[in-house]
């Protein structure tokens, strides 16, 4: 029955991940691609860039992916992306060989035409394992199920990563890219992914296959990325509205970057991003980190973010692979709302093209974004007159590409930032506005507003954790992705509630990895999106005897419990214990206590009676705030809700043979409930010898909700 449902919900998961991916604009197939097994969880287009709202072309997903960290809600920090490519003096022979001075074909930052501009020909993702099997009491409960589509046939045990994504484009400029993109669950790695780009002149221009046999002079490949940490506090995100016009769109972005490591000297190519001053900002202070400072709020950042990228690798030429440390030479920033990006694109528009190819190779900045935007003494939002703030660009080129000729370049992005606990810590004393403020440094903050230098200074020092991050993938580069591995997770978790106990069981495959020592398990309440607790350990260093089950006898009746299970090692491998990845088989649906069943009819309770809107969080919390439960019930029964007029309002058919099930407020036509007294009748619609139930036995109960 299991390998019925994992089949049934990976065949759900492809048909609605197909739609999703569908779009109007092109008659050809169109498919996006999670990567999702680290804490830095994103979304790919099989065209090769990302464009705004690719996913979903929904408005509301203006911001949509690099969400971390992905352990919680609303984390993202992308707005877009963008990759043209130009040439110069290209003929076209898909506009009857007229000459263009210059040729640019596009893929994003708002469209894409995978018909005759940037074709689709493969999208795989790849896998050194498959994603485990995660039940909840039988039911399919993984969110990999959904997010990824990784085949039979994309097993590959020895790939260096967890994951990469293998995405192949035809250009109608004649340039093939090659695009794999690697990605780790390592706890040291798992915050970043690494982009291996192969451009090659094929000469194939159109879907039919045809090709041209010319060399292609003045290429220039050139990113653009609208980042926008993060969605938490914007108006597409929980709908707190907490910092002004949001941050969804890249609005108040600052862009940073460096070239030199300023710890070790090295060359590092980098381009950062995170969240700026905004002129409107109704806290106190400045929006620095973007606090929680509304009536009731607790402080926590909501930006503390640091988004960007790291150049691991240039050719110098076609025929020199070595690294060109002169690249990339354009790494001017662009409004991200400027015409030329909202325009929409066109492949056969000569001024169109030539005012883009000059964007392209538009050179460095005299100063960065960011620092020109300090000097000003301006908001974020108000230097450089674009409404849609400004994204980071860097250009590579130009390089002249005979037939055959291939181009490699290698970008690593990833995000870093305050860590999230910390976050709230250092958030909830700037909120209560609560010294002494205590500086990184450990000295106290001395200025005129002490604690908005106290707030800033701890967001700033998200700047070296993205340092710290982008070095981390350059060491994995550089070894030739050669960091270990933490074991594998259990290929099938099993979480089974119970009437006084959660039973929880996992597979031994894990077992056989060199260095395997032991495994943990981790819990939450109430949302599977929140902070997780270890509650058992077992195997080497731990005070449990090794073992493939656990019985959770601390739940509370009424309350819903999220799992994940993970493998871990002695720490041989990598001097310090390496853990495998709770995504793998972190639960998305709750495990709860099931009661019994009651004895008899005269037992059945409502609880709460009353229901109070007012106390919604304190009765089955902030992840059930509208549940109603009915205990003590027979094991099969149907219950009908009225109201006291005698309207049925809902009807549950109660098949668990438990003494209870839960009721979340909501009519059968989907509308929640108003105040009044409700009626439940409860009708046994199974014989049951123990308890004594007969069939068709019916009690009626009354409560109350107040709204």
């Amino acid at each position: 029955m299991k390998e019925k449902s994992v089949k049934f919900n990976r065949l759900l998961s492809f048909v609605i991940l197909s739609v999703l991916s569908f779009s109007t604009l092109s008659t050809f197939a169109q498919e996006t691609q999670w990567i999702a097994v680290g804490r830095l969880h994103d979304w790919y287009h099989s065209a090769g860039c990302e464009q705004e709202v690719g996913r979903t072309f929904l408005i509301p997903d203006q911001q949509d992916g690099l969400r971390w960290p992905a352990e919680y809600q609303y984390q993202d920090t992308k707005a877009a992306k963008a990759l043209w490519i130009g040439t110069t003096n290209y003929e076209d022979p898909l506009f009857n060989n007229a000459l263009f001075n210059y040729k640019v074909v596009h893929a994003g930052p708002r469209f894409i035409d995978i018909s005759s501009e940037t074709m689709p020909q493969e999208f795989r993702l790849l896998g050194r394992f498959q994603h485990p099997r995660v039940f909840v009491d039988g039911i399919p409960a993984s969110m990999l199920d959904f997010m990824e589509r990784v085949g039979d046939d994309d097993i590959v045990p020895d790939l260096p990563s967890d994951r990469m994504l293998y995405n192949v484009v035809n250009t109608s400029i004649g340039i093939t890219m090659t695009r794999r993109i690697y990605a780790w669950s390592q706890q040291y790695h798992n915050n970043y992914v690494i982009f291996d780009f192969v451009f090659k002149n094929t000469g194939i221009y159109d879907n039919q296959g045809n090709s041209h046999n010319k060399t292609l002079t003045g290429v220039v490949f050139h990113w653009q990325y609208r980042y926008a940490p993060t969605r938490e506090p914007g108006p597409y995100g929980t709908g707190g509205y907490w910092v002004p016009q949001s941050s969804s769109w890249g609005h108040s972005t600052m862009n940073d970057a460096v070239f030199t490591h300023p710890s070790t000297g090295e060359l590092f190519r980098c381009l950062f991003t995170w969240y700026g001053a905004h002129s409107s900002w109704q806290g106190p202070g400045t929006s620095i980190g973007a606090p929680d400072h509304r009536t009731g709020g607790d402080g926590h950042f909501g930006a503390p973010q640091y988004v960007g990228t790291l150049v691991l690798h240039a050719d110098t030429s076609p025929s020199d692979p070595n690294d060109d440390p002169n690249q990339p030479t354009t790494t001017v920033e662009l409004g991200s709302d400027a015409q030329i990006t909202s325009a929409g694109s066109d492949q056969f528009n000569g001024p169109r093209m030539a005012e883009e190819y000059g964007v392209m190779t538009a050179g460095h900045p005299t100063l960065p974004h960011a620092q020109r935007v300090f000097e000003s003494g301006l908001a974020a939002n108000d230097y450089g007159g674009s409404p849609g703030g400004f994204s980071q660009t860097h250009g590579f080129g130009p390089y002249t590409m005979a037939p055959g000729d291939s181009i490699r370049i290698v970008i690593a992005e990833g995000i870093n930032g305050l860590d999230r606990q910390l976050g709230r810590e250092i958030g909830a004393q700037w909120y209560a506005n609560s010294g002494p403020f205590i500086l990184p440094d450990g000295s106290e903050a001395q200025g005129t507003d002490p604690r908005d230098q106290f707030k800033n200074e701890w967001i700033y020092t998200g700047r070296d954790s993205i340092f710290k991050t982008l070095k981390q993938a350059k060491n994995n580069f550089e070894s030739n992705y050669g960091i270990p591995h933490p074991p594998p997770p259990p290929e099938e978790f099993n979480v089974n509630s119970g009437g006084d106990r959660i039973s929880l069981s996992w597979s031994d495959n894990a077992e056989s990895w060199p260095g395997f020592a032991g495994y943990k398990v981790y819990r939450a309440l109430f949302t599977p999106d929140t902070t997780f607790t270890e509650i058992f350990a077992c195997g080497a260093g731990t005070p449990n005897a090794l073992t493939n089950n656990f019985d959770d006898t601390t739940p509370i009746r009424g309350f819903d419990y999220y799992y994940y299970v993970t493998s871990f090692d002695d720490g041989s491998a990598a001097g310090a214990q390496l853990e495998s990845s709770r995504f793998y088989t972190q639960t998305n649906e709750p495990a709860f206590l099931r009661r019994p069943p009651g004895r008899s009819l005269s037992d059945i309770v409502v609880v709460p009676n009353p229901y109070n809107i007012k106390a919604r969080e304190l009765q089955y919390g902030i992840g059930a705030p509208d549940r109603i439960m009915f205990l003590n019930i027979p094991p099969f029964c149907k219950i009908r809700i009225f109201t006291e007029r005698g309207d049925l309002i809902n009807t549950i058919d109660h098949t668990d043979a438990s003494g209870d099930e839960a009721w979340n407020s909501i009519t059968s036509s989907r509308q929640t409930v108003v105040s009044g007294v409700y009626i439940a009748h409860i009708e046994v619609t199974q014989d049951s010898t123990d308890p004594d139930f007969k069939k068709g036995d019916s009690h009626i109960v009354k409560f109350a909700i107040v709204r």
